[in-house]
């Protein structure tokens, strides 16, 4: 039984619109652990230091991730093995288990010079923090930099994963990873204390990389790749990916500056922009990255191919159905801000002042959501096609806006009186302190929008990307979402009362609001003959009502 259940979480998946949905649905799993995982974290420490410190202690290790651990990432791997398989059948595998080799040694070196330097790199990333507090940040930071290194080795097993299209095992191994999370609030911290916490992240690190080893080790290459043939594609890898590196890293340079601004603020503050900031990341995981990830290993084959057509297509395809998953998702997100941040974080030492707050920069921060999910798609695609530079200009956009608007903001609010009680208000948090955190998530939106319009432009250009029915989806979607949102608005406005002074109660409320509001959101979308919502019927029945695809491997991509 047990292997009958591995043979299937193993087995590929056909088509973008079912390979997505797949995705988006243990996504969606992932995501709701994610959620379990902050509700405990916010019911046991509320907004406060030890939240502060947790969040804090992940900059260093996410950055050597998104930075060392990527150099030899999925994303600059998967263009050179896909054109590897097509040119030398069997030699594949042999240069993959090489790169793991050098990736380990790497990763371990640099592991050992940021532990020895963990003191100084804490000060860096929160300079407000002192005494005890910065100790607690340093012990946890050094536990925590195992992290990138098995997340990093999981990333390098993901090449043949996606390559094999097993879209499931891929999407499994981040389930474990917050199984391991939950393990060490639950269950160490009250045993180690803040170091437990760290130890989950590790054990749930551990078992992301662990659930893939079976199936690496399992494949058997027909044949070695000579040293001198395993160094070219080596340097041909780290040319892509040096620049692709470097891109990703944007978000998390842009976090590691932000934080260390909020390090200065009120206590919680970190912890008010970091939950915040995980739960606008649940839409994009389970819209953003399904699709993108989806779509990487067929356009990354194709490209080898050099069907540059086809590519054109897929690519259209899958940013109209972004664009129709994410602009109701903003919108909705929008108006049950609140109702969302409570039901999922309103518990024990997470007051109604963190609540609001963090409900407030959720509202800011989802502002970006359609720019990020189509963000993804854009850097993908790029990939791809071998090329890591553009991602990279658009990139450094997105630090440049996103921390220059940051200070610019923060220190408007602070010089306006006028300027703060309006945002305060608009956003319901007036005689709230600590509000000063939200022009922080104010500004990464800013930087995510101006990365997503300076990269569209030559996005569409670059890949000669249609548009005629991509404007057609996005009149169709916004008008029918803004009405969907505003009829969401009015039936919260009339449960209100008694049924929203228990958590069970705005439970319902924000549920049946939401529900409104979807039904709205469909119902116009069909009067107006909206075409992204029959594709997307079709691939959800097509899915749920027939039988399972056989476990074959395709490179095609059904639109």
């Amino acid at each position: 039984m047990v292997r009958n259940i591995l043979n299937r979480i193993a087995a590929p998946i056909r088509g973008l619109h079912e390979a997505a949905y797949v995705l988006a649905l243990l996504a969606l799993l992932s995501q709701i652990l994610a959620l379990v995982r902050d509700r405990l974290l916010a019911a046991a420490f509320g907004a406060g230091g030890t939240l502060d410190i947790y969040y804090a202690a992940f900059r260093i290790p996410d950055f050597l991730f998104a930075t060392v651990a990527s150099l030899l990432s999925l994303y600059a791997l998967m263009p050179v093995l896909s054109r590897l398989e097509e040119e030398h059948p069997g030699r594949m595998l042999s240069f993959l288990r090489q790169a793991l080799v050098l990736f380990f040694v790497g990763m371990g070196i640099v592991g050992v010079v940021a532990f020895i330097a963990a003191p100084w790199l804490s000060h860096v990333i929160a300079p407000g923090f002192t005494g005890a507090t910065e100790s607690q940040l340093v012990l946890l930071t050094r536990i925590l930099l195992l992290q990138p290194i098995l997340l990093g080795a999981s990333n390098l097993l993901a090449n043949l994963t996606q390559m094999r299209n097993r879209f499931l095992l891929l999407a499994v191994s981040p389930l474990l990873y917050n199984i391991g999370i939950i393990i060490g609030v639950v269950a160490l911290y009250p045993l180690f204390g803040i170091a437990g916490l760290g130890w989950g992240v590790i054990l749930g690190a551990f078992m992301h990389m662990a659930l893939q080893v079976p199936y690496f080790s399992s494949e058997r290459s027909t044949a070695r790749l000579p040293l001198s043939e395993s160094l070219r594609y080596l340097r041909e890898v780290l040319a892509l990916s040096v620049p692709r590196t470097f891109a990703l890293a944007s978000s998390q340079i842009s976090l590691v500056i932000l934080t260390a601004i909020a390090s200065f603020f009120a206590a919680g503050s970190i912890a008010v922009f970091m939950l915040a900031y995980n739960l606008q990341a649940v839409p994009i995981a389970i819209i953003g990255v399904s699709y993108s990830v989806a779509a990487f290993p067929t356009l990354a084959r194709l490209y080898a191919k050099g069907e540059r057509g086809e590519v054109s297509r897929h690519v259209e395809t899958a940013l109209r159905h972004l664009l129709f998953w994410s602009i109701p998702a903003t919108v909705l997100t929008i108006v049950l801000r609140a109702e969302l941040v409570r039901v999922i974080l309103g518990a024990g030492a997470f007051d109604w002042s963190a609540t609001r707050l963090t409900a407030a920069a959720l509202a800011l921060f989802v502002v970006s959501l359609v720019a990020q999910n189509v963000t993804l798609l854009i850097a993908r695609t790029y990939y791809a096609a071998g090329n890591s530079k553009k991602p990279l200009y658009y990139g450094i956009v997105d630090i440049v806006v996103s921390v220059g608007s940051a200070l610019a903001l923060a220190a408007l609010f602070h010089a306006s009186s006028a300027t703060r009680l309006f945002i305060e208000s608009l956003l319901r948090v007036d005689s709230l302190p600590g509000t000063t955190v939200l022009m922080l998530a104010l500004g990464y939106a800013l930087g995510s929008i101006g990365e997503a319009a300076v990269g569209y432009v030559f996005f569409v250009r670059d890949f000669a990307i249609p548009q005629k029915r991509i404007r057609r989806l996005v009149f169709q979607s916004f008008g029918a979402s803004v009405i969907g949102g505003g009829i969401a608005y009015l039936a919260l406005a009339a449960l209100g009362g008694g049924i929203l002074s228990t958590t069970l109660g705005v439970f319902f409320a924000g549920l049946i609001a939401g529900i409104a509001g979807i039904a709205a959101t469909v119902l116009l979308l069909h009067y107006l003959g909206n075409e992204e919502l029959g594709e997307a019927y079709r691939a959800l029945r097509g899915r749920m009502l027939t039988a399972p695809a056989p476990a074959i491997e395709t490179t095609d991509i059904e639109s």
